[in-house]
């Protein structure tokens, strides 16, 4: 898939493509449910299919001083993005001069005179353009005559429950991750550098690779059943996330004991999914009673594993058998 900033020019083999417009975060399955009809489209047209998203979200330009609790960032976005199998994404720097474009000058400038697009996808409640001008309903009468067509995608849900970015977000702070993945369609997951960290759980037995969550990622505190993607492969392990009371109480950290690892991860680029929730957060009297937590800690978490691994629930979707077909799973 080809990533195409606003910095460079439009390859001419992208005019007339097919884009899903909108912002993606987390790229949960009712965003799928626009990139399917995109791709549906692209089909039956024999044109190009990419998605169109804005970095940073708008959200963090208008309130800047403010966290957001971001799914993805714009790198995880992208390789979601590219496992669904579109052939390219645009990612429009959201910045001043976008912000103040009304919803017809972002058509003709942006869409047309820029992309030359040929058909838009939007799910229902995607709003864009100066004061968020722009409807999906604005979209389909600008399109009429600016020579492109429009479909509109219907919210997609579970038994009535409309997948979104907020549930999800209400999920991963409960800790309650398997059911964040159902309405992602692929595992919540972290990517990162790994950084050096006060070694506490090397000198327990227990070494960890370390990874800063984003600011306003408020996962809930505690261990989780974890797979770490390296060196494009896949390990199992147990993960941590919290201020280490027993220790000092610090700043939070996503700490991964990897099962079957040896090596130096420092500096690489990681990625963290995180599979399944095991207990909450503790202090204890003594380091020799978190070992002895932690060795339990592991054993549940290679037994998740396990049958995680034998059956994975992610197959059903089109991001988490892409992602197991690319890293083995």
């Amino acid at each position: 898939m080809k990533v195409i900033t606003d910095r460079e020019p439009v390859p001419a083999e992208l005019s007339g493509a097919v884009v899903a417009l909108g912002n993606f975060d987390g790229v949960h399955r009712g965003h799928q449910a626009v990139l399917s009809k995109a791709l549906e489209v692209a089909k039956t047209r024999g044109v190009p299919v990419g998605a169109m998203t804005f970095d940073p979200h708008p959200r963090l330009y208008f309130k800047p001083s403010t966290t957001m609790f971001a799914l993805s960032t714009e790198g995880r976005k992208q390789v979601l993005l590219d496992a669904f199998g579109l052939d390219f994404s645009a990612v429009l720097t959201f910045d001043k001069a976008l912000a103040e474009l009304d919803a017809v000058a972002f058509v003709d400038q942006v869409l047309k005179a820029r992309w030359a697009v040929s058909h838009i996808v939007v799910g229902y409640n995607f709003f864009f353009g100066k004061g968020r001008g722009g409807s999906p309903q604005v979209l389909e009468e600008l399109g009429k005559t600016r020579g492109f067509e429009v479909s509109i995608v219907s919210p997609a849900s579970d038994d009535g429950e409309v997948f979104s970015s907020s549930s999800v977000r209400d999920c991963l702070r409960a800790g309650t991750v398997r059911e964040a993945a159902e309405i992602l369609g692929h595992w919540w997951a972290v990517m990162g550098t790994v950084a050096k960290g006060a070694r506490l759980g090397t000198s327990m037995g227990y070494p960890t690779v370390n990874v800063m969550l984003q600011p306003g990622q408020a996962l809930h505190h505690g261990i989780y059943a974890a797979r770490v993607i390296a060196n494009g492969k896949r390990y199992d392990g147990a993960a941590y996330n919290g201020r280490r009371p027993t220790f000092d109480n610090g700043i939070a950290k996503l700490e991964v004991f990897l099962f079957e690892f040896s090596g130096d991860l420092y500096g690489s680029e990681i990625t963290v999914e995180l599979i399944d929730f095991i207990r909450p957060d503790a202090a204890f009297e003594s380091a020799e009673a978190l070992m002895a937590q932690m060795a339990d800690d592991c054993a549940k978490a290679r037994a998740i594993l396990d049958a995680v691994n034998a059956d994975d629930p992610m197959l059903k979707y089109p991001i988490g058998r892409a992602m197991a077909e690319r890293y083995g799973g």
